[in-house]
């Protein structure tokens, strides 16, 4: 599987910084239509050559191996004219070179290959971290999210620099890498920079219950985002702080590691969830679903040495890939999918290793096995693996990034290759955020900073644990229990699905009904009993009771009532869905589509009269590169569809050109509101610039206000929160007014499902409104 990923990346992608599976030939940044912030990973440098390094003497292709460090240090330049991520470029690019170094120096010195290198990569290591600390001139030390590779942040010709914030993991992830390039070129600069950055972060925390936010401003310290999570956004901040601890040496790193763990465990964790709080009132969770990127934290779990909540949160995430194929890039609390995509993301491999390596129970091989059948019936393709655009349909998307190689084949080998058949003693290293190896040896280099202290709020309130300062020990944490993996994992093995109805029997007992109906039948077999259908809508159970001897089987009946459960509500906390109204002729608002909200732009719920704008379709229509129909698109409200770049990067552009608010459309063709989740986008971490209102709707929907548009030459909406009528009143009570939210889910499909056509013919006797509009009275909605 590696050579095939790595072997179309050399053959029809390289030099190129990644391979585009789908068309067969390389990401060049510039020449194909921007994607927005996903680019930023993108510098000219070959990137996925760098981050494979390592792998390739991991996986035992030293040739190979050999000739991709000669192509690095012959062709990678670095004296590039692009903006690229500081925290990407960190853990790929510089995590790379670091990790490619200590590879082809204990190649060396074993004496049998690569006795030309003479520490090219470090020398390009050294070069890209002076290149990396010009994002770090802030007041507070925080670095900026953006640099220029050749002309840094503040400069004018940089094209950067005007940031305000940051993620708490983009500033939080850079120790690992900076300590060991000071440490390999004993020049502290870079250590101490990575070093002042957590240490702003761990006193910007919030000292009553020591969580951090998801997003802050770099100026000031001040949290933009105050969600807080062990997902995107903050992940690997945590991770880094415990693996500091274990590669430089230093109890600081520790201490803070566990007063973070304390908080997450208290206030995040509902095994075998992890849902998202507030940080300053962390008793509720402020959404009801989890991103891909918490996969990595079971693995964290075991290196703390918890392995129950481990054990139960990756079973969860079993279930869910499971049901899925693959694990969507986020998905609910129930276990629905909330956003589709799959990029080939290796967290949930990576915690799947760490947990065979802390039991050696067989069951995640067997996980691991999976996870390596998935990729091949549902991401490989003639030219590589391409990611998956929608887990539900398996259309791919023309993506291969370079984390796969660095990270999904280093796991996925690692948990089946036995130790012995490695060139290398792996528990001699520790693993980056994106696998790459640093050995431990880096803590005997340096002392630890004096200045570098932890204060707790209220002091070290929380006693140390058995394994606080050492690795886990299953023995010690369940002696003489080598089942222990199996009991923990067996109550989360029949994890409900989204919308799924559950048979309730007497007792009290409830069977899960899923798609195929079989497995609550399976369960009553275990039992001994036998459900019959009736058809009159009850069931006669049989029940088998096997005698020793061999004897007739006595069968005996009872009759009783299936009673079918409503599922839970599937709309998040606190998410609000909104409204697109057509009150153009012949809909005159009629046509009601259920639309989802942005946590980014105007806050249509305190619009009290919404935004209304006619309608015009965004050239290109994903609007990821510069809008070419501006003329058009000028105080119009723009449809645009989702994909391609990240909502923020769309309305940005489309802002720029004009636009009056925005109606994102879903790719996934097919989808529609009634059988989905109420979806909520998110922006890019630094989205305050955006003012323009945004709403998204499903593919349906999406076409039902395309055929319109089609078929109309103007087409007015109405984006908000309330319902409105067109009529002669010109006054507006406040009794009359109705969130959309609060308009029944089947009045709301039944307006949809009309469609414009019915809109057309029961509507087109009507004369045109004038142009007041008003709050539709109760009565009055349809």
């Amino acid at each position: 599987m590696f050579d095939h990923a790595y072997g179309s990346y050399m053959k029809y992608a390289y030099p190129a910084d990644e391979l585009m599976p789908l068309s067969c030939r390389g990401r060049v940044r510039g020449l194909e239509p921007s994607r927005g912030d996903i680019d930023d990973a993108l510098g000219k440098f070959s990137l996925t050559l760098i981050d494979t390094l390592d792998t390739l003497v991991v996986l035992n292709q030293l040739d190979e191996f050999e000739d991709a460090v000669r192509k690095v240090v012959l062709d990678v330049r670095l004296d590039n004219d692009v903006v690229v991520s500081v925290f990407e470029t960190n853990i790929r690019v510089l995590g790379g070179l670091l990790g490619g170094h200590i590879m082809a120096d204990m190649l060396k010195v074993q004496g049998e290959r690569l006795q030309w290198y003479k520490d090219e990569l470090l020398h390009l290591a050294r070069d890209l971290g002076y290149r990396l600390l010009p994002a770090f001139n802030t007041t507070s030390g925080l670095p900026f999210p953006r640099v220029n590779l050749r002309y840094g942040v503040l400069s004018p010709n940089s094209r950067t620099g005007t940031e305000l914030d940051t993620c708490t993991a983009c500033a939080g992830t850079m120790i690992l890498e900076f300590a060991a390039l000071s440490r390999l070129t004993q020049e502290t600069v870079f250590e101490d920079t990575a070093r002042r950055a957590l240490d702003v972060l761990w006193e910007k925390r919030q000292k009553g219950n020591n969580l951090v936010g998801t997003v802050i401003n770099i100026h000031n310290g001040d949290w933009v985002r105050r969600d807080s999570g062990v997902g995107a956004g903050i992940d690997s901040y945590y991770e880094y702080l415990m693996k500091a601890y274990i590669l430089l040496g230093d109890d600081t790193y520790l201490e803070r590691f566990n007063a973070h763990y304390v908080a997450i465990m208290k206030y995040i964790s509902q095994p075998p969830l992890l849902l998202n709080v507030h940080m300053h009132n962390p008793t509720v969770s402020i959404r009801s679903w989890m991103d891909s990127l918490l996969a990595f934290f079971p693995g964290l779990q075991v290196l703390r040495g918890d392995l129950k909540p481990a054990i139960e949160t990756h079973e969860m995430l079993y279930q869910v890939t499971k049901q899925h194929k693959f694990l969507p890039e986020a998905f609910t609390s129930d276990f629905a999918v909330y956003w589709a995509q799959h990029p080939l993301r290796p967290e949930f491999a990576e915690s799947t290793y760490f947990l065979y390596k802390a039991t050696r129970d067989p069951y995640y091989l067997h996980v691991g096995k999976s996870i390596i059948e998935s990729l091949n019936r549902h991401a490989r393709v003639e030219c590589g693996f391409a990611a998956v655009q929608d887990v539900r349909t398996g259309r791919h998307e023309d993506r291969m990034d370079s984390f796969f190689l660095a990270e999904m084949f280093k796991y996925l080998y690692l948990l089946f290759t036995e130790k012995r058949d490695l060139p290398l003693d792996i528990d001699d290293y520790i693993f980056t955020t994106e696998a790459h190896l640093l050995p431990l040896s880096l803590s005997t280099t340096r002392p630890p900073c004096r200045r570098n202290t932890t204060m707790l709020h209220g002091g070290l309130a929380e006693e140390e644990e058995i394994f606080t300062r050492s690795c886990p020990s299953a023995q010690t944490l369940f002696p003489n229990n080598p089942t222990f993996p199996y009991t923990i994992r067996d109550t989360h093995k029949h994890l409900p699905s989204l919308g799924t109805e559950r048979l309730t029997l007497f007792g009290g007992i409830e069977l899960p009904l899923h798609d195929t109906r079989t497995e609550p039948l399976e369960i009553l077999k275990h039992l001994g009993l036998t459900l019959i259908p009736l058809g009159d809508g009850s069931v006669h159970m049989a029940g088998a009771q096997h005698k020793h001897e061999v004897s007739p089987v006595e069968v005996f009946t009872l009759k009783f009532i299936a009673e079918l459960v409503s599922p839970p509500s599937r709309e998040p906390p606190g998410l609000s869905p909104l409204s697109v109204q057509v009150i153009s002729p012949p809909f005159l608002g009629r046509m009601v589509l259920t639309a989802g909200p942005a946590q980014f732009g105007m806050d249509l719920t305190k619009e009290e009269h919404g935004v209304k704008g006619s309608l015009v379709q965004s050239e290109p229509y994903q609007a990821c590169s510069t809008i070419a129909n501006r003329e058009e698109v000028q105080g119009r409200i723009a449809l645009a569809q989702r994909g391609g770049c990240m909502f923020a990067a769309k309305a940005r552009n489309l802002q720029g050109a004009g636009a009056s608010g925005v109606i994102f459309i879903d790719d996934a063709e097919g989808s529609r509101s009634e059988d989905m989740v109420p979806f909520q986008m998110v922006g890019d971490g630094s989205a305050d610039d955006i003012v323009i209102p945004l709403v998204f709707l499903f593919w349906k929907e999406g076409q039902t206000l395309l055929d319109a548009l089609a078929h109309h030459r103007n087409v007015e909406v109405v984006l908000g929160a309330k319902l409105f009528l067109l009529g002669e009143d010109k006054e507006e009570s406040p009794a009359s007014q109705k969130d959309a939210s609060e308009l029944p889910h089947v009045e709301r499909e039944r307006c949809f499902r009309g469609g414009w056509d019915q809109a057309v013919t029961e509507e087109a006797s009507l004369s045109a409104p004038d142009s007041s509009w008003q709050p539709v009275p109760a009565a009055q909605e349809h």
